[in-house]
């Protein structure tokens, strides 16, 4: 074998080797999110759950530490230390259920957000007519360091001109 015909071989072995460690690099580089794209989703589902399980303790189990509500109309809830008063307040004042479907879901790395709409019925728990009210809502998920999927941010309000008050 000719010195430039070995030269050739070489160069193209090169090549190949380089090409597949290049391939195998590009793969490693972009791996499969299936799995945690389906957890993010599934956070939604959860989330919904426990906001109707009335249960503030496991509602706030699926918040970060640092999350904030914004509810239209008043100002932002930060913090879980601030949230949690307001939810068991809440559940303590009203029997909820929410359905939440998802308008749109992107997640991104370690944050999803989610854009959707709800109607909510809140039955009074002191007796009374129950408040059926419809809206829209955004939510920022995070996934934190334990592996699991918890609501970081979540704005909501009515898809109707304020009620005036009787």
């Amino acid at each position: 074998m000719t010195h430039r015909a070995r030269y050739l071989l070489s160069t193209a072995a090169c090549a190949l080797v380089l090409g597949a460690c290049n391939a195998a690099g590009n793969s490693a580089s972009k791996p499969d999110t299936s799995a945690s794209d389906a957890a993010a989703h599934q956070a939604h589902a959860n989330y919904t759950r426990v906001i109707n399980s009335n249960n503030t303790d496991s509602l706030m189990s699926m918040v970060t530490e640092d999350v904030v509500y914004m509810e239209s109309g008043s100002k932002p809830y930060v913090g879980k230390a601030v949230v949690r008063p307001w939810i068991d307040g809440y559940f303590k004042a009203f029997h909820t259920t929410w359905d939440k479907p998802v308008d749109d879901f992107v997640v991104s790395g370690d944050v999803a957000y989610e854009r959707y709409h709800y109607t909510s019925t809140d039955v009074p728990v002191a007796g009374g007519k129950p408040i059926v009210d419809t809206g829209w809502g955004f939510i920022v998920y995070r996934r934190e360091a334990d592996g699991v999927w918890r609501v970081a941010r979540d704005a909501w309000g009515p898809d109707h001109p304020p009620v005036a008050a009787k």
